[in-house]
């Protein structure tokens, strides 16, 4: 899955023994298949590993990846490089923005799905964009607007008859959409 050189294991060896004993690492992706999706690699104390997360066996600590983010870090490469400043823990994981959903993928990855790939490209004609903020009572989607959406006359529209319907339509578990977003602020709105 991830390919941990030889001179990252030394360099998160070296990290790592000063840290507690058992300390290891967490590797995931934040908001997976996503354009916003960032390849993340945290100390992982004992305890603190999920219940999903596959433990690997490296020589002197233990690197912890998330289940969910498994698709998105194939092909992954974990680097170090050293320079005059000491040097750079680099990760490419050139599958962390690629879509990988289908009806088994949890809800989140499938609402970011529908979001990036096909509301937002029209949200963005009018310099907007909508995201995910959380999952609430395990089927309410709360969102919040941003850019040209944000403020904008006809929010209340775009809400109802394009990203509500297209959402609840695509994933049937959703009950509800909710709005968080401060529409007072019409600063950048795109209709006043």
């Amino acid at each position: 899955m991830v390919e941990i050189s030889q001179a990252a294991q030394a360099y998160l060896q070296e990290l790592l023994s000063k840290q507690e004993e058992g300390c290891g690492i967490r590797i995931f992706v934040a908001q997976p298949g996503t354009p916003n999706a960032e390849t993340c690699i945290a100390y992982c104390r004992p305890g603190e590993q999920q219940d999903e997360d596959r433990p690997v066996a490296y020589d002197g600590f233990t690197a912890w990846y998330e289940a969910r983010s498994e698709p998105y870090l194939l092909d992954a490469v974990v680097d170090f490089q050293e320079d005059r400043m000491g040097g750079q823990l680099t990760i490419k994981a050139p599958n962390a923005r690629v879509p990988s959903v289908d009806e088994n993928s949890p809800l989140e990855d499938r609402i970011n799905y529908v979001l990036y790939n096909e509301i937002n490209p029209g949200l963005a004609a009018h310099g907007g964009q909508v995201s995910l903020v959380e999952i609430v009572d395990e089927t309410a989607a709360v969102l919040q607007f941003g850019g040209g959406c944000q403020g904008c006359a006809a929010v209340d529209i775009t809400l109802k008859q394009s990203v509500e319907a297209s959402l609840l339509a695509q994933v049937p578990e959703l009950t509800e959409i909710r709005d968080v977003t401060d529409h007072t602020n019409t600063e950048n709105a795109y209709y006043r």
